[in-house]
Parts: C-alpha cells; structure tokens; sequence
C-alpha cells in the first residue's frame, strides 16, 4: 500500500501553534495554496497538519504567503460541528517540509495576492476560493 502527497504551494495564513489535550504534543493545522496543473487553472488549497519538532518549526519561521514544499500522506476523518452535523476532513500530515524562498521576503496581505504569487511562480491563473471553511 502506498498513501504519499508531495506538493508546492503558499501558506495562505501565519500558522497557529497549538497542543494536544491528552498528550501536549504541538501541533499545528494551516492551509497551502498549490496551483492546478490544467488548461483551465485555478487552485486546490490544501489543508496540512505537522506535529512535534516540525509544527513548532513552521509555526516559528514560517508566515502567510511564504512557500513551503511538503511530502507527507493523506488522512482523513471526521467530527460533529456544534449543530450536530458530522463534517468529513481530509489533511496531509506532514511527513517533510522545505521552506522555499527567502525569509525576508513580504507576507501576502490577501489570499488574491497568494493566488497571484502561485499563478506567477506556475505560469497559470489561480482562483480563491472564498467558500473554504479554513
């Protein structure tokens, strides 16, 4: 069996560093714009979570609009929302993250900035998608 994600992509949002309640393991969850490699464009954005060394890395050096190269595997699962209804997820957890780019470089003010760096750097239009729930 084999379950492997590689992906380049932005970060559309600082990362938030967060613990486990049972474990205190640090943990983090943040979204990746990564373009669409199709005549008709647009952009996936990824929802990603590392955890330990590598949450508290990212969380510290890593900022919106940064890019971020990502290996890791597929998880999905699922919870009640506050009205009861059960809400699916799929993430990649990360296996490996590189930081792409300088770190001097501007965070992006707007997820329509994000999408127009990952348009610049694939050479194909992205979209926001404005109805994602992260």
């Amino acid at each position: 069996n084999m379950n492997k994600f590689i992906g380049i992509g932005r970060i559309t949002a600082k990362p938030e560093l967060q613990y486990t309640p049972s474990t205190q393991t640090a943990v983090t969850h943040f979204t990746v714009a990564i373009n669409r490699q199709s005549k008709d464009g647009g952009a996936d954005f990824i929802r990603v979570t590392a955890f330990g060394r590598q949450a508290e890395t990212i969380c510290r050096y890593m900022d919106k609009g940064r890019q971020i190269a990502i290996d890791g595997r597929i998880q999905t699962g699922s919870h009640k929302d506050k009205d009861g209804k059960t809400v699916y997820t799929t993430d990649v957890v990360v296996g490996n993250a590189e930081f792409l780019g300088s770190a001097s470089e501007k965070p992006k003010q707007t997820a329509e900035e994000v999408a127009q760096d990952v348009s610049d750097f694939f050479g194909m239009d992205a979209q926001v998608n404005d109805g994602m729930p992260f």
